[in-house]
């Protein structure tokens, strides 16, 4: 009598393809992650890319580069929140003609034409990071408000705005700025003019004395500052943290960066047993007619291996690391000549 042949698999046989299995996926997703990371890192460079094409485009057009905002000297806003931000001045250049057309750049991006618009709860792809975990729009009252941003413009180191003199920063961008090309005297692939930033950042602002005239160095000077300003934007809901979330807005808190700090450096401060990494404006541009803006708003990203992509001037894209040296950083970001710039390969 011929025995039959067994048919299938043993327990223990489905279990070491169980683990092999489980040993393939295991080196697999790791190398998956970083083929997203890498496309996610090049693609926030090109949005970065396109943004400064944008930018040198208007100022081809209009023959200096565009303001940070338009704001009164000596006076207040009548409105909320003034006028567009370089964001809301270049539309037209980026492929949202339409957009820019619907909307009054020299009223508050928050007056009833521009509201109705529908304009500043748009979602600008080229306005956000592949990376960012809160690209969603902000709420109000449970209602869409305005759209968050992942680039800012260069506002310099510490300086914003006096709105006594109407004297800007030593950045690119500022109020009422007339910059032209030959007034970079660093020169154009020496300065900084977009980094990456977080959407949805805590922060707090309007002291009501004036700030330090020279700009903090540490994280812990800016967190003593943040901790002071009376006027915080943080909380439990990503909605109570409210820094670069308002792309049309040409206030440094929401459209722009600093470099008083590194890349990626922490400002931790502790509000009712939640820690938060902060940014800090000292007056909001346009909200007091004596107090001048001082900012520490850091450029932040993402990506994987601590590195802040970023534009200079001259309109070519780089990745910056955490660790470049506060010097060179802080130099990068001011228009002045005579500093030593040497970047990192």
């Amino acid at each position: 009598m011929t025995m039959g042949r067994r048919i299938g698999f043993t327990l223990i046989e489905l279990l070491v393809v169980i683990a092999i299995i489980a040993v393939l996926i295991g080196l697999l997703l790791p190398a998956v992650q970083k083929v997203r990371e890498a496309a996610a890192r090049v693609k926030c460079q090109n949005n970065i890319k396109q943004l400064a094409l944008a930018v040198h485009n208007y100022e081809a057009t209009n023959g200096v580069f565009p303001p940070s905002m338009l704001a009164p000297v000596g006076a207040t806003f009548g409105t909320n929140n003034g006028s567009w931000s370089v964001h809301g001045r270049i539309l037209a250049y980026i492929e949202q003609g339409n957009a820019g057309v619907l909307v009054d750049l020299e009223s508050g991006w928050d007056s009833p034409r521009n509201r109705a618009s529908g304009v500043p709860t748009m979602r600008i792809p080229v306005f956000i990071c592949p990376s960012e975990v809160n690209d969603m729009v902000r709420t109000r009252s449970g209602a869409p408000y305005v759209y968050p941003v992942n680039y800012g413009f260069n506002f310099g180191t510490w300086h914003i705005w006096d709105p006594t003199t109407g004297r800007g920063g030593d950045g690119t961008f500022y109020p009422n700025a007339r910059l032209k090309a030959t007034t970079i005297y660093d020169g154009m692939s020496n300065t900084l003019m977009i980094a990456e930033v977080k959407a949805f950042t805590p922060y707090s602002r309007n002291l009501t004395t004036p700030a330090p005239d020279i700009p903090p160095s540490t994280e812990g000077d800016v967190a003593a500052l943040v901790m002071a300003a009376p006027d915080k934007k943080m909380g439990p809901d990503v909605n109570d943290n409210t820094g670069h979330t308002e792309w049309p807005d040409g206030r440094v808190h929401h459209s722009g960066f600093t470099t008083t700090l590194l890349p990626n450096a922490k400002v931790l401060v502790n509000i009712g047993g939640t820690e938060y990494d902060a940014d800090f404006n000292s007056r909001q541009e346009g909200s007091s007619a004596t107090l001048p803006t001082k900012a520490a708003i850091t450029a932040r990203s993402y990506h994987a291996g601590g590195i802040v992509n970023v534009a200079l001037m001259d309109g070519s894209v780089r990745s910056i690391h955490q660790g470049v040296s506060l010097a060179i950083w802080r130099a990068l970001g001011t228009r002045a000549g005579r500093e030593p710039v040497v970047l990192p390969e």
